[in-house]
C-alpha cells in the first residue's frame, strides 16, 4: 500500500468512499482555502511616506519578519510587532493633531496599521476616514479586510457589500467578499457568484489567473 492510500484511510477518506480523484480534489480545495487568508487585496492604495517622515520613524530591524506582499494582505501574525508599528505610525499621528479631519492622512496611519496588522487600530483609524468620506470604496474595503481579520465575518461581508454600492465593480471588495464567504460562512456559492461576477465586470483585471483558481477550487469544493 502507498503512504497516500495509508494516509487516506487513517483520515477516514477511504472509508467514506470516496474515490482517489475525489480525496484529492478535495485536497487541492482545502489547500486553496487555507492559502486565501494571506490573500485578501488592499482596498486602498500602500502607504505613500514622504522622505521626512521615513527620517522621523525609526528604522526597522534588518531581522524583521518578511513585510507585506505587494498588493496583498498579510496572513495575521507575521508582521511586526504592534509596538514597532505604534512607532512608525507617530509621525503621522503627531501630524493628525492639527488636521484631524485631514481624510488622506486618517487614511494612511490606518493603511500603516493595517499593514503591521494591528487591525484594531486600522479598523479606528478608517472609520474616522469614512465619517467624513464614507463613499469611498477603498477604505471601507480595507476597513472590511481588517474587520475580518479580527473574526467577525458578518460585518466584514456587510461593509464589503456597502463598498459596492458606493462602486458596484470594485474589484478588490469583490475579491475579498468571496474568500470571506468562502473561508469565513462556508458560503461556496456565494463566493462563487462574487468571483464570477468580478471577472465578469473587470476583464483586464490584473490578478484574474488567482481569482480563476479560487473559482475553481471553490467549484470543486461544491461539488464534494
Amino acid at each position: 500500500m502507498s503512504r497516500t492510500n495509508r494516509n487516506h484511510e487513517e483520515a477516514g477518506v477511504v472509508s467514506t468512499g470516496w474515490s482517489t480523484t475525489q480525496a484529492y480534489s478535495m485536497a487541492i480545495v482545502c489547500l486553496l482555502l487555507g492559502l486565501c487568508v494571506g490573500y485578501l487585496l488592499r482596498g486602498s492604495a500602500p502607504v505613500a511616506v514622504t522622505p521626512s517622515q521615513a527620517a522621523a520613524a525609526p528604522q526597522m530591524p534588518a531581522n524583521m519578519p518578511p513585510g507585506q506582499i505587494p498588493g496583498f494582505g498579510n496572513v495575521p501574525g507575521s508582521g511586526p510587532s504592534p509596538e514597532l508599528t505604534d512607532k512608525a505610525a507617530q509621525p503621522l499621528i503627531e501630524q493628525l493633531k492639527s488636521r484631524p479631519k485631514d481624510v488622506a492622512l486618517l487614511t494612511q496611519v490606518g493603511n500603516l496599521y493595517y499593514d503591521g496588522q494591528v487591525y484594531a487600530k486600522a479598523i479606528s483609524y478608517y472609520e474616522q476616514a469614512l465619517k467624513l468620506d464614507p463613499k469611498n470604496p477603498g477604505t471601507r474595503t480595507d476597513m472590511a479586510t481588517c474587520i475580518w481579520y479580527t473574526g467577525n465575518a458578518d460585518v466584514a461581508i456587510a461593509e464589503f457589500e456597502k463598498s459596492l454600492k458606493y462602486e458596484p465593480n470594485f474589484a478588490n471588495a469583490l475579491f475579498n467578499m468571496g474568500v470571506v464567504k468562502w473561508q469565513g460562512k462556508k458560503d461556496v456559492k456565494g463566493a462563487i457568484a462574487a468571483w464570477e461576477r468580478l471577472l465578469k465586470t473587470n476583464p483586464n483585471y490584473p490578478d484574474k489567473q488567482k481569482v480563476e483558481q479560487l473559482l475553481e477550487g471553490a467549484k470543486q469544493h461544491g461539488k464534494a
